[in-house]
């Protein structure tokens, strides 16, 4: 769905990202992790159309230059999730999330517009809060609030979606995380991508299908959660020791740091 060949990104002269190369296929869920400091953000930025690389360095969304896509269309292709968003937004719940609607109306929004929104705070389990002022909620809350309204602009027709999400489970508690990344997984299982960044490195080997495991702007390994997450990627990425194993329950790939 998405690639891009030797992504290169500087910002103030300091090298951010240095030869990346991604390819993320129709009904992936990749999650994106590594320490801080390693390009993580920038990576989903410059994927997203929302930082400028190289010119000569094109970013491939189905086949056509992403650049070349008309914003009016694009917004409906795809819609990302930013690790910071206002906390300040003098409006009602419901409203915020409309504004995931604005692609599709001009003036007024429609039934299908309120029906959308409405699906979405269902959803992330914010419906009971649609009358409440954004600023009056918790900082989980509003975090809901903002994944509802990016769940709400890709709710249409189109054939395979793209939804970035960048570090989407700050200040949600633990239900919440986990619903969060289910409700990514059925959206990837009709055939949807999604490529969010995490730092949850037992969240990301349960849910995502890929991991891009990233160190000083580079890919240090790329592949499922069993190829990626060995004792010796994961110690070198993070400079801190840890222990492989499987989880008691699922049997599925645990990390232990320490």
């Amino acid at each position: 769905m998405i690639k891009g060949h030797q992504i290169n990104y500087q910002n103030q002269n300091v090298s951010i990202l240095k030869g990346i190369d991604i390819e993320v296929g129709y009904g992936e869920f990749l999650a994106i992790v590594g320490p801080n400091g390693a390009g993580k953000s920038s990576l989903l930025n410059v994927l997203a159309n929302e930082i400028k690389t190289d010119k000569k360095q094109h970013i491939l969304f189905k086949d056509k230059i992403i650049t070349d896509w008309k914003l009016e269309v694009l917004s409906k292709h795809k819609a990302k999730f930013s690790q910071h968003n206002s906390q300040d937004i003098p409006l009602l719940v419901k409203d915020v999330v409309m504004m995931g609607r604005y692609p599709y109306f001009h003036s007024q929004p429609n039934s299908e517009d309120f029906k959308c929104a409405e699906n979405a705070m269902t959803d992330t389990d914010i419906i009971h809060l649609q009358n409440r002022d954004y600023n009056s909620l918790s900082g989980g809350e509003k975090q809901r609030v903002h994944l509802a309204r990016v769940l709400a602009q890709l709710d249409n027709d189109v054939t395979h979606r793209l939804l970035f999400l960048d570090e989407p489970l700050n200040n949600l508690d633990v239900k919440h995380q986990y619903k969060t990344l289910e409700l990514i997984k059925k959206l990837t299982q009709k055939k949807n991508t999604t490529i969010v960044v995490l730092h949850d490195l037992n969240l990301a080997a349960h849910f995502a299908d890929k991991i891009l495991l990233m160190e000083s702007g580079k890919v240090l390994s790329y592949g499922s959660p069993e190829e990626v997450f060995t004792q010796e990627m994961i110690s070198k990425a993070y400079q801190f020791p840890c222990t492989i194993c499987k989880h008691p329950v699922n049997q599925e790939t645990m990390i232990l740091f320490g």
